[in-house]
């Protein structure tokens, strides 16, 4: 019998099943979405049974559709959205109906707290959480603490998002080291919880979840699990890891100095190491690897496909008419209309934080927008403005982790945006190295999944095998008169940001 894998990507909006050969290869995939509540400011939760009933209904459609049989099934692996903070009771039991996924951002007192007796950025260079600190775990368990009494009491262990999955399959609590490093209480250089920011925040050490590798293996499928999501009970799943670090190793991040672009609603820049980046000025955003030893350190724009998609909705609706329609895909057209317009968008410049400011921005506050229009400017000009000033703000998260790894000759590009050969070439302009787009594309997270409970399961050796899988399918190549041009465009984009960081203070009234 031929034996295969079922890897798990489990998304903020919603999680994507695969099934792999032993090989790598991807073979099929079904997708279901969930819902993300709000229910208060800076709040914004999703129901662990919610992810559990998407991995059942998935589960089921994918066997069934590519009639595969239950025993095939070798092994699985889940790559899981960060920062989640499941509370499971002393009973077994799940604590809450929804919780805090990693964009909830109401522990803010928390952490104000905790940083008036822990310097700050002694603590970043040491777990390297770069985003907003009430994002990270540990804060959010300090929010349960002081708002949920009661309950935080009947805690026995509070678990990630791929480990509440794992929960309901084996019946065992753990996480592994990739997802631990998000806790906000993970020393990056130790590889472990360290006692002193657990001993500061008043946390009790023991609903700590025991931390295992991203390729262990956490158990076999319960007789419940296996008569829910019709698995065999011989299943083996692999621990798995952080969406970032699966993703990481699914883009060939095997060895020290690989890099990537992931360019979809939000972009970022990851770089694979056998040293965290670490700097405070930028706060690069790092997890230990799912290769124990190494790093995943990103810096990131909150904006990017998104801002593609606002000024599709609000300049372009003739062209989703003709998509309804069947005609053409609205973004393919409004590339085509981009390139009418020449380098430098006629010195329209666009900075594309509509949804604030990252860590790699001047402020927090910065605003989204366009400045040199005038009269003459056309929809051409708006269209590829937006290109390039997601790809200019592209080319600062670079240059920062240039600093560290200045060797980084050619990059990956991955997600939604690499399909456009005008973008991938705009991309080589700007960033002036190569850019490859290979055949995984938007399934970096599921191969790297894919490939934990290959190796978990004894079916590979090592990761050796992740470079093979990767078929390099187009080559944008940087032309020296462009990026000169864009040089230019560059030092325009960072004066036209710096005076819109002021502009947002300003309306903030900071």
């Amino acid at each position: 019998m031929n034996q295969k894998i079922i890897a798990y990507d489990l998304g903020t909006g919603g999680i994507k099943t695969s099934l792999y050969t032993t090989e790598g290869k991807s073979l099929a995939s079904t997708f279901a979405s969930y819902q993300t509540y709000f229910p208060g400011e800076n709040m914004q939760e999703q129901a662990p049974d919610d992810w559990w009933q998407a991995i059942i209904s998935t589960t089921r459609e994918l066997l069934d559709k590519t009639s595969t049989a239950a025993a095939e099934i070798a092994a699985l692996a889940i790559s899981g959205h960060s920062l989640g903070v499941v509370p499971i009771g002393k009973s077994g039991e799940l604590l809450l109906e929804s919780t805090p996924i990693w964009s909830d951002k109401r522990a803010v007192s928390q952490s104000e707290a905790f940083f008036g007796k822990v310097d700050y950025q002694d603590w970043y260079m040491a777990t390297g959480n770069g985003f907003p600190p009430e994002c990270y775990a540990a804060f959010k368990i300090l929010w349960y603490k002081e708002n949920e009494p009661d309950m935080y009491a009947r805690i026995d262990k509070v678990i990630g998002t791929k480990d509440y999955c794992n929960y309901k399959f084996t019946g065992r609590l753990c996480t592994d080291y990739s997802y631990a490093s998000g806790s906000g209480l993970f020393d990056l250089k130790k590889w472990d919880y360290r006692k002193e920011y657990i001993d500061t925040s008043g946390i009790d050490p023991h609903i700590l979840p025991e931390i295992i590798g991203s390729d262990a293996i956490v158990g076999t499928i319960t007789s419940r699990a296996a008569a829910e999501t019709g698995l065999p009970v011989t299943v083996k799943v692999i621990c798995g890891g952080v969406d970032n670090s699966c993703m990481a190793l699914g883009a060939k991040g095997t060895e020290d100095g690989r890099v990537y672009t992931s360019l979809g609603s939000s972009a970022w820049i990851a770089l694979v190491s056998n040293r965290p980046v670490l700097d405070f000025k930028y706060k690069p955003y790092v997890f230990a690897h799912v290769i124990k030893g190494m790093y995943a350190s990103a810096t990131s724009i909150f904006s990017a496909g998104n801002s593609l998609r606002w000024v599709r909705d609000n300049f372009c609706m003739d062209l989703m008419e003709k998509e309804r329609a069947g005609k053409r895909d609205s973004y393919d057209a409004m590339t085509t209309l981009a390139a009418k317009s020449p380098i430098g968008s006629r010195n329209v410049i666009f900075n594309p934080s509509f949804a604030g400011g990252s860590m790699i921005e001047e402020s927090p506050n910065i605003c989204g927008g366009y400045g040199g229009l005038n009269l003459s400017t056309t929809r051409e000009d708006i269209i590829r403005a937006t290109l390039e000033g997601i790809t200019l703000n592209l080319r600062m998260a670079l240059d920062i982790l240039k600093q560290y790894h200045p060797a980084i000759d050619n990059m990956l590009i991955a997600g939604g945006g690499s399909k456009s050969e005008f973008w991938r070439q705009m991309f080589a302009d700007i960033y002036n190295m190569e850019i490859l787009k290979s055949n995984i594309d938007q399934d970096a997270a599921s191969l790297g999944a894919a490939a934990l409970a290959a190796v978990g399961a004894g079916l590979w050796k090592d990761y050796s095998a992740m470079d093979n899988l990767h078929n390099i399918q187009n080559t944008a190549k940087p032309v020296a008169e462009h990026s000169r041009e864009y040089e230019k465009a560059l030092a325009r984009f960072k004066e036209f940001a710096h005076q819109m960081a002021a502009m947002g203070n300003y309306i903030a009234g900071k």
